[in-house]
């Protein structure tokens, strides 16, 4: 099934009027489910107005409510009557002047979002290079203080449907979404913290905690 025209502003209608999950409403605008929930928490896709997909006819009516009821159902979208889209021709992409400041926000939002897009995919969704992906992962980047995390495709920066495309061969090599690694990187942290502790400190009773020494 192919995305709904304009995604990101159908998951903006769908968080703000309906009582679906962040996971059927990730499915019909093939978006991934932490972006939905940046969409209901605020961060992801300010600005954007959202759209109706039952009224442009997208959806038939009553689809909504019939996944509403059941949050294990999918949403199932109309046979469309517009074109597909047309394929972007091989070579390398172009971004205006006025675009190029806002490549540092759009590889924070991929690096934080889509972990398992390689440098490689990134630099050509992007337009980058390697070493500038490399800076705002370690935080090295001279201007990584005033850099914030905002979506490529909204910047303008990349097509939705190449950004889809990358992230699906990116599962397919096997590599893990944001959920997936979330968890090993707070454990990983938590281990972290623990070796940092000095023997010595470990083995103090603590008055209040175990008791105290006579």
């Amino acid at each position: 099934m192919n995305a709904p025209l304009m995604p990101k502003a159908t998951a903006v209608w769908l968080v703000e009027n309906t009582a679906l999950t962040f996971e059927q409403i990730a499915d019909f605008c093939k978006l991934h489910t932490l972006e939905i929930q940046g969409i209901a928490d605020g961060e992801v896709a300010i600005g954007i107005k959202g759209l109706d997909p039952v009224a442009n006819g997208q959806l038939e009516p009553g689809e909504v409510e019939r996944c509403v009821a059941d949050p294990k159902a999918r949403l199932k979208p109309r046979k469309s009557t517009h074109p597909a889209p047309a394929v972007r021709t091989k070579g390398p992409r172009y971004v205006p002047v006025s675009k190029r400041q806002d490549k540092p926000d759009g590889i924070a939002y991929l690096l934080r979002f889509y972990p398992e897009l390689s440098d490689a995919q990134i630099s050509k969704l992007i337009g980058t290079t390697k070493p500038t992906i490399n800076a705002i992962r370690d935080r090295s980047h001279w201007n990584i203080s005033n850099i914030r995390p905002k979506d490529p495709v909204t910047l303008g920066l990349c097509k939705q449907i190449d950004l889809d495309e990358a992230v699906g061969k990116a599962r397919k090599a096997g590599r893990k979404p944001a959920e997936e690694t979330v968890e090993a990187a707070v454990e990983d942290e938590q281990s972290r913290a623990a070796s940092a502790v000095p023997q010595w400190m470990a083995d103090v009773k603590i008055p209040g905690r175990g008791g105290v020494e006579s």
